[in-house]
């Protein structure tokens, strides 16, 4: 304490040939000095670096309680070099969620965000685009199957998601393939939702979650192949998958299966029997027109409860049509009324 004066220094203390050695030490000065510097008074910063933090933080923290890395590391195993497989996706999945990018300009975004404090080891050349397609690569479709599986089950758990409804529905997506181009077979022309019939499509089945609409399974299948025939084949897989997520039961879990009136065939409902599943479907206008002719002010209709159908009328009706499979010549209709109006029906008793 020279000239009365108390003075600090930090330092950093080791233990180096088996004593206990100091470091190194910086000098912090007096405590009124570091008490301005603590209130700005010190100098104005030379330059400041800025990161992206909210949302990438908030993803790359969701990413960690569901284990993406590990159980993306545990089905693509690879030599302890660079960023793993999971590592890399992981970074591709929050860009797309944020900033969508190529991969060439990967770098770009990342290095602009605080995921650099995450994966301190990771530099221009290791997010080059060829280190993302070599890892892309070791991810075959029954592996990307097998981690899918593996996070929808850790969600569910975890989340504790009501799976006793369930959404089904199919699109496609056009692309611009070239026609010469063999090599993907799932690219064809088919009638296509925007009207882009002359390029190639890819369609795609979806099953989930009315609980936080949560995919649970999906399919992508050739973009020519008709949504009610393709409703058959899905079903018996997502049948399969919904056992094994129940934990390997015999009899899935009590759910309702919500779709709309292009899975409609008799085969698809047979085979819904056959399943045991409980479903809510739709019919078209005019194979009811009497129930389409029902003019809004009719007083049969019942103001929806709800708070999801705020403004929705509705009333249900049974209808007997001989022409239809034994087992739904009796159909339970539920006629809404909300902005046009449409026509439910439901199979309650197909599951004992």
């Amino acid at each position: 304490m020279p000239f009365g004066h108390t003075y600090y220094y930090y330092s950093k203390w080791a233990w180096v040939d088996n004593r206990c050695r100091r470091v190194w030490q910086k000098y912090l000065g007096k405590l009124e000095d570091i008490v301005a510097a603590v209130h700005g008074g010190g100098p104005a910063p030379v330059s400041a670096e800025v990161f992206q933090w909210g949302l990438s933080q908030a993803l790359w923290q969701e990413a960690a309680r569901a284990e993406l890395v590990e159980h993306i590391d545990r089905h693509c195993p690879k030599r302890r070099q660079g960023l793993t497989t999971g590592q890399y996706l992981a970074i591709a999945a929050i860009n797309r969620a944020i900033s969508p990018r190529s991969k060439r300009s990967m770098w770009d975004w990342f290095c602009q965000t605080v995921l650099r404090r995450h994966l301190p080891a990771t530099s221009p050349a290791a997010l080059n685009s060829q280190r993302f397609w070599d890892h892309m690569d070791a991810v075959k479709p029954e592996v990307a199957t097998a981690i899918w599986k593996d996070l929808i089950k850790d969600v569910v758990q975890r989340e504790g998601i009501d799976l006793s409804s369930i959404c089904y529905d199919g699109t496609n997506f056009y692309t611009f393939l070239d026609t010469l181009n063999t090599r993907c077979s799932l690219a064809v022309r088919g009638k296509n939702k925007q009207g882009r019939d002359n390029l190639r499509q890819v369609s795609y089945a979806l099953f989930c979650a009315a609980d936080g609409q949560l995919p649970l399974f999906y399919e992508v299948y050739e973009g020519n192949r008709n949504d009610a025939r393709q409703f058959s084949l899905v079903l018996e897989r997502f049948h399969q998958f919904f056992r094994e997520l129940a934990g390997g039961a015999t009899v899935v879990p009590e759910t309702t299966l919500i779709f709309d009136k292009g899975n409609n065939s008799a085969d698809n409902f047979r085979l819904l029997d056959s399943l045991k599943l409980k479903f809510v479907g739709s019919v078209k206008q005019n194979e009811h027109p009497e129930l389409a002719q029902v003019p809004h002010s009719d007083p049969r209709f019942v103001v929806c409860a709800s708070p999801g159908l705020k403004g929705a009328k509705a009333f249900r009706v049974t209808q007997r049509f001989p022409e239809e499979p034994k087992h739904l010549q009796d159909k339970d209709l539920c006629v809404h009324y909300f902005a046009k109006k449409s026509l439910s029906w439901y199979a309650p008793n197909i599951r004992p």
